[in-house]
């Protein structure tokens, strides 16, 4: 379910939301950005999302090893 929300922003914030997000976008923009801040998220079901993502668990396993072998290196 959706609501409508009138909003008031400087002259400046409305041009760049404009120019950056696209005038079809302002809506879907402000709830991603608000949405994290203002809802209760599910800890678990994020971490599952994320493990899900196998690019990132990728990277990040290639930044562990990364990081381990500098650790190394500082001890000899």
């Amino acid at each position: 379910m959706s609501r409508k929300l009138t909003i008031t922003v400087d002259d400046e914030v409305y041009a760049g939301l404009h120019n950056v997000v696209g005038r079809r976008r302002i809506s879907r923009f402000l709830n991603d950005l608000a949405r994290p801040h203002v809802t209760r998220q599910d800890l678990a079901e994020g971490y599952r999302a994320m493990a899900a993502d196998e690019e990132r668990e990728r990277e990040a396993e290639e930044w562990v090893e990364v990081l381990t072998d500098d650790i190394a290196d500082e001890r000899r």
